[in-house]
Order: C-alpha cells, then sequence, then structure tokens
C-alpha cells in the first residue's frame, strides 16, 4: 500500500460568537461540517487571488508583447467591454 502525504499544519482562529452562529448555519445548508465549509472558502478566495494575478500579469504584458496587445484590443470582441 502507498502512503501519501498527509502532513497537515493547523490553523487557529478566534471568530465572534454571532459570525460561529452564522458559518454553522451556512456549513449545515451546504450539507458540511464547519472545517469543509470554511477550507472551501478559502480554497475558492485563494483560487480567485491566483486568478486576478494572473490577469493582472497579462495585461501587464499586454505593453511590452504586440501579439497579446493585438489579440487584446481588437473591433471584433471591443462589444464585451461594454457588457
Amino acid at each position: 500500500m502507498v502512503k501519501t502525504n498527509t502532513q497537515r499544519n493547523r490553523l487557529s482562529i478566534d471568530v465572534l460568537p454571532n459570525e460561529h452562529k452564522r458559518i454553522k448555519a451556512y456549513a449545515a445548508l451546504h450539507g458540511q461540517t464547519i472545517r469543509e465549509y470554511v477550507l472551501e472558502s478559502v480554497r475558492e478566495r485563494l483560487w480567485r487571488e491566483e486568478e486576478r494575478k494572473e490577469l493582472s500579469a497579462l495585461t501587464m504584458d499586454l505593453d511590452r508583447d504586440p501579439v497579446l496587445k493585438e489579440l487584446w484590443d481588437n473591433e471584433k470582441d471591443s462589444g464585451y467591454d461594454k457588457l
């Protein structure tokens, strides 16, 4: 049997009683434990932050890369800018 690396770090936070109740309620509504709900929420936030970072890096490269600039700024897709 192959063992996977299951080492974990503990993260502990203090929340206000009303925040705890809300987290617990939302977790229950999603059929999750508080741990599962919080981890999923944090992972989703991390994913969004990484996506923003990648988009920001891409747009910064527009000035240096004429091919990307042409793909980014074209009349065909300019209608989406108004959305």
